[in-house]
């Protein structure tokens, strides 16, 4: 498929899935690195619903044991941003004295970022990690303020769908990424 029509908007192919696997790989291999030798149990956290897939990617590659939880937020109307983070499902786990690891499909104004890295210290946890598949730098609010700590793919401040991101929740079956074709 080299287009796709969601909605009312046609999205053309951005990303294919083979090329952004890799990234995939190379960000589990990080993570690897930095948590096989721990006597820890990180929390991974996955941010329901679009980082369901690169959740499921990175499970699968990991070498050392974890806790997986979810939590499910909603931050975005339609094509935008809407700079306020809702709370959709409630946390399910403790993180107190925890090592948690935030998994998402994609960081781009930062304003999740900030809300959940607020919310887990509230929640006492003893470090917090991200971990992004996408991350567009240019149109990150946070610089110097919230460290992302492992990105797969640093990608222009333009909307995608596909793997997990959606337009008004269509889209995230697409095995590829697609970016709306103006």
């Amino acid at each position: 498929m080299e287009k796709i029509k969601l909605h009312d908007k046609t999205f053309r192919k951005y990303i294919p899935y083979e090329e952004f696997i890799r990234d995939i790989d190379r960000v589990a291999d990080e993570l690897n690195r930095d948590f096989r030798d721990k006597d820890e149990i990180p929390i991974i956290i996955c941010v329901l619903n679009g980082s369901l897939p690169f959740t499921a990617e990175i499970l699968r590659r990991m070498e050392f044991l974890c806790e997986l939880s979810s939590l499910k937020i909603s931050s975005y109307a339609g094509m935008s941003t809407t700079g306020e983070v809702q709370f959709k499902q409630p946390l399910t786990c403790n993180v107190k004295d925890r090592t948690v690891i935030i998994v998402e499909d994609i960081v781009d104004s930062g304003y999740t970022m900030d809300a959940l890295t607020r919310f887990f210290h509230e929640q006492g946890a003893k470090d917090i990690k991200i971990c992004t598949l996408f991350f567009k730098e240019e149109a990150f609010q946070f610089k110097g303020k919230i460290k992302i700590d492992y990105i797969a793919r640093n990608i222009q401040n333009q909307f995608i769908v596909g793997f997990g991101l959606d337009y008004d929740e269509l889209g995230r079956n697409l095995k590829d990424i697609f970016i709306l074709d103006e």
